[in-house]
C-alpha cells in the first residue's frame, strides 16, 4: 500500500450522503430528529408492539412509511433489488438478511430456510451481494436451543426437530458453499448461544477447508467473548479449516442484564463501555493480525473501531480489498463510515433487512432503542445529517 494513499475521513458529509437526494436527505433528519427523543422511542415501541399483536393496520402503514425505509430494503427480496443496486454504484455491497426470528412451528421454519437459500442463489449471481445472514432462531425453536445449551436430555422427539433444525442450517450452509457465497450466522441471546456456536463450529469445519463461506459472530460486549475468539481459533486451526468471524457489539444488552438480575445470576455483560470497547478492538487487532489464516467481518458503527482496521490494514501492508477483511454496517445507519470506506478502497457492505412489516418489527424497535440510549448512534447520526444539509445549503448560496 502506496504511503501516498489517504485514509478513510469519516467527517466527510459529502462522501457519506452523495447516495441521498436533498428531498431523501431531509427526510432523514426529521426521522432521525424523532429517534432521537428517547421517551417517544420508548413509547412508540410499546405502542408498536401492541398493535402489531391486535394486528391493527394503520400501524402497519404508519411504520412502512417511517422507520421501515429508512432500515429495510422492502418486504420482500425483489423489492430491495433497486436499493442493493443503488448501493452498488457506490461501490457497496449488501449482505441480505431475510428478517425472520424467534418462529415457531416446522412450516415456518422451512419457509426461512427457502428464503435464504433463495438469497444465497440470489447472491450467486449479484457482484453487489457477497453473502446472507441467518438467525437459527428463525431455524429452530428457541426452547430447544436453551434446552440444549444448559446440556439437559431431549426426547425423542425434541431430538427429531433438533436434528431436522441442523439440517436445514446445513443445507442452507453447503448451498452456500456450492453458490461461493458466504453466511454470517448471527450471534443471540447468551441462554442459547452454546448452541448456536455448536452449529456453526459444525458448519465452518464442513464448508470453511479452503474458503470462509460460514462465518460465526462475536458479541464482544460480553465478558468472555474475547477468549472464546481466541480458542474458536485455536480449534479452527487444529482442525484444518478457516475461522470466519464477524465482530460485533451486541445487541441484547438490557434483556440480558435484566435476566441475569432476576435469576441471581453474574451478567454476562461487561460492566462499562469502556470495556467492551477495550475487548471490541483487541479482537479487531487479533483478526487482522491473523488475516492469512482466518476471515473477519468488522460489523460496528464505531467510528474508532473502524479506523483501526482501516489504520492496521495499512500499516502492515495488506490490500485494502482483501477478502479476508471486511466492514459492514446496517442498511440505513453510519453512512459516513461506509461510504468513506468504500471511497477509499475497503471491503464494505451494508446489511440489507427485508422481510414483512410484522416480522421485522422487533428488529427495528432494536435498532432504536439499542441506537439511542445506549450507544449514542442516532445523536451522531444527526449530527451529520445536519452538517450535510448545511453544507448543500451554504454550496448553492455560494453559486
Amino acid at each position: 500500500m502506496s504511503t501516498d494513499v489517504k485514509s478513510p475521513d469519516f467527517s466527510n458529509t459529502e462522501l457519506a450522503f452523495a447516495s441521498k437526494s436533498d428531498k431523501e436527505l431531509k427526510a432523514t433528519r426529521e426521522l432521525f430528529h424523532l429517534m432521537n427523543k428517547g421517551w417517544l422511542v420508548d413509547l412508540g415501541s410499546k405502542m408498536a408492539l401492541w398493535a402489531l399483536d391486535l394486528h391493527l393496520p394503520i400501524v402497519k402503514r404508519v411504520i412502512k412509511k417511517t422507520v421501515f425505509p429508512q432500515f429495510c430494503g422492502g418486504e420482500t427480496l425483489e423489492e430491495s433489488i433497486d436499493d442493493i443496486e443503488h448501493l452498488y454504484k457506490f461501490k457497496t455491497q449488501s449482505v441480505l438478511d431475510y428478517g425472520a426470528e424467534a418462529k415457531e412451528t416446522e412450516e415456518a421454519y422451512d419457509f426461512t430456510m427457502n428464503q435464504n437459500i433463495k438469497a444465497i442463489q440470489f447472491a450467486h449471481d449479484q457482484e453487489s451481494v457477497p453473502g446472507i445472514s441467518t438467525k437459527v432462531t428463525g431455524l429452530c425453536d428457541f426452547d430447544l436451543l436453551e434446552k440444549h445449551h444448559r446440556g439437559d436430555e431431549f426426547s425423542k422427539e425434541e431430538n427429531e426437530r433438533y436434528e431436522r433444525a441442523n439440517a436445514r442450517l446445513d443445507r442452507m450452509c453447503r448451498n452456500a458453499f456450492e453458490n461461493g457465497v458466504s453466511i454470517y450466522i448471527d450471534a443471540e441471546e447468551s441462554w442459547i448461544q452454546d448452541s448456536i456456536d455448536e452449529m456453526s463450529d459444525t458448519m465452518m469445519s464442513r464448508y470453511n477447508k479452503e474458503k470462509a463461506i460460514v462465518y460465526n459472530t462475536f458479541q464482544l460486549y460480553r465478558t468472555d467473548r474475547m477468549d472464546f475468539l481466541k480458542a474458536s481459533y485455536d480449534k479452527a486451526q487444529k482442525e484444518g479449516y478457516i475461522l470466519g468471524a464477524k465482530l460485533v457489539r451486541g445487541a441484547y444488552m438490557h434483556k440480558e442484564r435484566t435476566r441475569a438480575a432476576e435469576m441471581g445470576y453474574p451478567s454476562p455483560i461487561h460492566e462499562t463501555k469502556e470495556d467492551t470497547d477495550r475487548d471490541y478492538n483487541e479482537a479487531v487487532i487479533f483478526c487482522v493480525e491473523r488475516y492469512k489464516e482466518m476471515a473477519s467481518c468488522n460489523a460496528t458503527h464505531n467510528l474508532h473501531s473502524n479506523a483501526l482496521q482501516s489504520s492496521l490494514i495499512d500499516q502492515m501492508k495488506i490490500d485494502r480489498n482483501h477478502p479476508h477483511l471486511n466492514s459492514s454496517q446496517l442498511y440505513g445507519m453510519s453512512d459516513n463510515i461506509t461510504f468513506n470506506l468504500s471511497a477509499a478502497g475497503f471491503n464494505v457492505s451494508k446489511y440489507m433487512v427485508y422481510g414483512k412489516v410484522s416480522e421485522v418489527t422487533p428488529y427495528l424497535i432494536r435498532r432504536a432503542q439499542e441506537n439511542s440510549s445506549v450507544t449514542g448512534d442516532i445523536s451522531r447520526e444527526l449530527h451529520l445529517l445536519n452538517t450535510e444539509v448545511e453544507r448543500r445549503k451554504n454550496l448553492k448560496k455560494s453559486n
